[in-house]
C-alpha cells in the first residue's frame, strides 16, 4: 500500500540540534533523514513512529524514518527536513529561477520491511553516480 502526498521540506529543531554535533553525528541522521505524517496518514498506511517509508518522487527516493511530529502536519502532507536525505528526491530542475522547488512536490510513500537509511557518506557517494 502506498499514499501520494505532497512534500514539503524546511528547517527542523531537530535538525539544528544535530547540526551542533556534526553533519555525520546519528543525532544529525535521526533528526534529517525522517519524515513527518499526519496521524491518520500514517494510520492508512499501518505504520508508525520509527517504522521505514520509501519516499519516491518522479526524481528520486529515499529511505527515511518516520518521525515523531514536532509540528501539526496537514492529512495528505509530508514534512522533510532539508539536507542530503531529501536532496535525493528534489528534482534538480530551477524553471529559470536557479532555485530547485523544495515545497509542493507529488510523492510516494510506502512503508518498507527492510531497509537501510543511509549515512551521509554513502548519500553523497549515491549523488555522484
Amino acid at each position: 500500500m502506498s499514499i501520494e502526498v505532497i512534500l514539503i521540506t524546511g528547517r527542523s529543531t531537530s535538525q539544528g540540534l544535530g547540526l551542533e554535533l556534526g553533519k555525520h553525528s546519528e543525532k544529525y541522521k535521526r533528526g534529517v533523514a525522517s519524515c513527518e505524517l499526519n496521524v491518520d496518514d500514517m494510520r492508512d498506511l499501518a505504520i508508525e513512529t520509527d517504522d521505514l517509508v520509501k519516499v519516491s518522487s518522479e526524481c528520486g527516493s529515499v529511505v527515511l524514518r518516520v518521525a515523531e511530529l514536532e509540528q501539526e502536519v496537514p492529512r495528505g502532507v509530508a514534512f522533510v527536513p532539508n539536507g542530503p536525505w531529501v536532496n535525493l528526491i528534489i528534482c534538480s530542475d530551477t524553471s529559470g529561477t536557479g532555485m530547485p522547488r523544495y515545497k509542493g512536490i507529488r510523492v510516494k510513500i510506502h512503508p518498507i520491511e527492510d531497509g537501510i537509511v543511509g549515512d551521509v557518506s554513502s548519500l553523497v557517494e549515491a549523488e555522484d553516480e
